[in-house]
């Protein structure tokens, strides 16, 4: 035996769409719940209102609550009916029409005019809202276009025009209070441009046309810095491919082009400082420049851990002349091992070996001058008030302590030489030399015992005249041994010897103690002072003060890794180091601005640096 149920629903046009399905059995109930076979979704159905019961040619239905349902028009709580003539029965809105499809029982359930609101479907939910008192969803879609495009158009754009004039005039900004253009900012000024919150048209000139470079250079023409023509930039940076070619695409036809201070410089993206350069722009350059700009002298660079090239220090390739302010220095790769030419001659292994004699001298002077067992580093080299480099090393402070320039005592008043001074320390030796006599002899005087004889005392007197009379020339002997190999300067300074045999015009070549050897990038011991000296430099296996004692790369890569952890090394405690943590593409005289920002996170004072900052002048050099 089986049911079939046709639901009947109407469409907007009146037309209908029947669906059917079919119930195995000799019984189907009818109801509100959806597991009934004759679902009516209705308010005033009961969840199983009715039995319907097939017996032979004859159906009998009951009402399963004390709701009575319709016959014919009859309320009834049960009847039966023949299968032959069929019936139609109401429940609630629905009509359902009994008949029979071979020895199927149909039964066509059809909505009908609802007796109230609760026999409305589609109003259920609506019975309980205010649904029936709003204005259409045409009517309200309508109103809500048009009421954003005057809150977020019209409004705006009187808003923008009525103050457009200003963006032409110096030192004068929008009243305070709310401006409607202020609702297409996409987020907050950083700190940098928090001023400039009132005043749109300071960046924003015109009316949509994208931000330009003039309109930064308006405030930052001064700190800006050098830039490279835009379009060698442009050339350096290559063409777009793939999905990057339609965004750039899509970008110049919207009157957006490329290569803007704000492609790096990214704003409205919170009120805090202004997010760093990230890596990714620095290497749409850097990164394979080499074939587009086959003229570059710049290495290509993509990631520290991974992609950068040998560092290059600014080494000085000959010894200065006078006082040569122009330092004849080259770029030239570590992995070249340079020598420097700085006017020294220096080794520090031996100033640092641990049993010889300097360590027996400065173990000797521990007391006055606070060394160790044997000397360190840092009896030499003092940090500067800010820790980022040192301060020059001085021959009175560091080294006169071990090498003194002594060469006459008076009383308990010592004479010492002037460094530094060559032509002075020619005079002080000939003012010396003429200005004191020769040791009296002991035996001259009358009273003092002596050989009998007058020859004794007469070979006496004429030896110490003798000594009198070539007091001046023993001068210029003195000279010659303090320039000479064994005297205090030919010891320690490279000496230019006479311009003919037998002259006196020794000259010492300037020294160049070089304060930054990377110009284009930044390094602060600061950051490092956790690690010992020699980790990094090799002073003790250093013999020549010529020996360049900088770290590779290499020896960075210990503990620095690329921007996102890459590597070519497996690193303990890794330190992600973006292009950002050394370069800085303003340069200025200090740190680059991301290494500000850390520091001002961690409250500590700004890293300044009184010596150049790369891209600035050559490095300074000390004399």
């Amino acid at each position: 035996m089986m049911f079939i149920v046709r639901q009947v629903a109407l469409k907007a046009d009146g037309s209908e769409i029947v669906r059917q399905t079919e119930v195995a059995g000799d019984e189907i109930f009818i109801g509100r719940n959806a597991s009934n076979g004759v679902h009516l979704p209705d308010l005033a159905v009961n969840p199983v209102h009715a039995r319907m019961v097939r017996r032979e040619r004859e159906l009998i239905i009951t009402a399963e609550s004390a709701q009575p349902f319709d016959v014919d028009g009859r309320s009834v709580e049960s009847t039966k009916i023949d299968m032959a003539r069929g019936a139609e029965l109401r429940f609630g809105g629905h009509i359902v029409a009994l008949g029979t499809e071979g020895d199927a029982v149909t039964l066509t359930v059809r909505r009908v005019e609802a007796v109230s609101d609760s026999a409305e479907d589609k109003d259920e939910a609506a019975i309980y809202s205010l649904k029936g008192l709003l204005p259409g969803k045409r009517m309200s879609a309508w109103g809500f276009a048009l009421l954003v495009l005057i809150a977020c158009l019209a409004w705006p754009v009187y808003t923008w025009s009525s103050y457009k004039d200003l963006a032409y005039k110096e030192k004068i900004s929008r009243p305070a209070g709310f401006h409607a253009d202020t609702l297409w900012s996409s987020g907050k000024l950083s700190l940098a441009h928090k001023t400039l919150k009132n005043d749109c048209q300071a960046c924003h000139v015109d009316a949509f046309v994208s931000v330009r470079d003039n309109a930064c250079m308006t405030c930052h023409q001064k700190d800006a810095g050098p830039h490279a023509p835009m379009p060698r930039q442009l050339e350096a940076r290559g063409d777009p491919t793939g999905f990057a070619a339609f965004t750039r695409f899509v970008a110049a036809s919207f009157n957006k082009p490329a290569g803007r201070c704000v492609e790096c410089h990214t704003e409205h993206e919170g009120a805090g400082a202004m997010e760093p350069t990230q890596q990714r722009f620095c290497a749409e350059c850097h990164d394979g420049m080499d074939t587009r700009l086959t003229d570059t002298k710049l290495g290509n660079a993509a990631d520290f851990g991974k992609a950068h090239p040998q560092f290059q220090a600014a080494v000085l390739v000959r010894p200065l002349v006078g006082d040569d302010a122009k330092a004849p220095r080259k770029r030239i790769s570590l992995d070249k091992k340079p020598k420097e030419n700085n006017g020294l001659k220096f080794p520090h292994d031996l100033h640092l070996n641990k049993t010889g004699g300097v360590a027996q001298m400065g173990r000797r002077l521990a007391a006055k001058y606070d060394f160790g067992d044997a000397l360190e580093c840092k009896d030499c080299h003092e940090p500067d008030k800010n820790n980022v480099g040192f301060v020059e090393v001085d021959m009175e402070k560091s080294c006169a302590m071990c090498h003194s320039l002594a060469f006459d005592k008076i009383g308990d008043t010592y004479r010492t030489l002037r460094h530094g001074q060559p032509e002075q320390v020619k005079a002080d030796l000939r003012a010396f030399y003429r200005s004191t006599p020769p040791a009296r002899p002991i035996n001259l005087g009358s009273l003092a015992r002596q050989r009998p004889g007058v020859v004794n005392s007469r070979r006496t007197a004429a030896d110490y005249a003798r000594a009198v009379n070539f007091r001046g020339g023993r001068a210029d002997q003195a000279i010659r041994q303090v320039f000479s190999r064994g005297g205090a300067c030919y010891d320690c300074h490279v000496v230019v010897p006479p311009s003919s045999s037998g002259g006196l015009d020794f000259r010492i070549a300037p020294v160049a103690q070089t304060s930054r050897y990377m110009q284009k990038g930044w390094f602060t011991h600061d950051a490092h002072d956790k690690e010992e000296c020699t980790s990094c430099h090799l002073a003790e296996k250093s013999s020549d003060a010529s020996d360049l004692l900088l770290p590779g790369i290499k020896d960075c890569r210990t503990c620095h890794v690329g921007e996102s952890g890459a590597s070519l090394v497996k690193v303990k405690k890794p330190v992600e180091s973006t292009c950002a943590m050394c370069h800085d593409y303003h340069a200025d005289k200090g740190a680059p601005w991301l290494l500000r920002e850390q520091d001002k996170k961690k409250k500590r004072p700004e890293i300044t640096a009184s010596m150049a900052h790369p891209g600035g002048a050559a490095a300074r050099l000390r004399r």
